[in-house]
């Protein structure tokens, strides 16, 4: 998630260093670094080193239980929510710091009859941004506050529901940002559409409105008529 965030942040922000970042052999080294870096953080309760692999009775699930009164597991699910919090906030800031002053240029190249016209559209846009980023931010606290909680607050929280609820809700995070993206963006939507409905997208191209040969006939034919 944070390295999403990272992407999505030099795309908008650094968008011309992005271009040698994000080669092929630099995603597949950053997709080897998050993968390397998330299983070595189980490397110590899986060798028994700082706490233990095995399966909660109390709450029906397999985790980081405590050897010799000593567990990870709180540190790891507080740097685990903390840190993607941190990143969140500061790349979205940047984003919409960089959304801004790139709108606000524009709207001073504009001629003041086409500005005032435009300035409504100016502040849809900046409010639509505001209203995607935190929506974004609120589904984060959303999916895995109730799960840090629950696993930093294991002692006193003792109701196997409470933990079962809070780990579909941290799973259910895979799959809401596209119904975000999806829903608040029209190129997210018109993708989705060509992805999931290709045999509509040949038909639409093919019929006689859109298809260019057909325009281009037609064009040819009402230029050719005695006026």
């Amino acid at each position: 998630m944070v390295a999403i965030t990272i992407n999505r942040y030099v795309l908008i922000s650094r968008a011309d260093i992005y271009p040698r970042i994000y080669t092929p052999r630099g995603i597949c080294l950053m997709l080897v670094a998050v993968w390397t870096i998330s299983f070595s953080l189980l490397i110590p309760p899986l060798l028994g080193i700082w706490g233990e692999l095995g399966l909660d009775e109390s709450s029906f699930s397999c985790t980081i239980l405590k050897k010799n009164n000593r567990s990870p597991k709180k540190l790891l699910f507080v740097v685990g929510f903390l840190l993607p919090c941190l990143v969140i906030i500061f790349s979205y800031l940047c984003i919409y710091w960089r959304v801004r002053k790139s709108r606000r240029n524009i709207k001073a190249h504009m001629s003041q009859g086409a500005g005032q016209r435009k300035s409504g559209f100016v502040k849809r846009e900046d409010s639509r941004v505001t209203w995607l980023m935190l929506t974004i931010f609120l589904c984060y606290l959303l999916c895995y506050m109730p799960l840090m909680l629950a696993n930093c607050l294991e002692d006193q929280v003792k109701v196997p529901t409470v933990h079962v609820l809070a780990s579909v809700l941290a799973w259910a995070s895979a799959v809401i940002n596209p119904f975000i993206y999806t829903g608040t963006n029209k190129l997210y939507r018109e993708a989705y559409r060509q992805l999931l409905c290709p045999k509509r997208n040949k038909v639409k191209m093919g019929s006689p409105v859109t298809n260019p040969k057909i325009l281009n006939s037609h064009s040819s034919k009402v230029s050719s008529q005695p006026t």
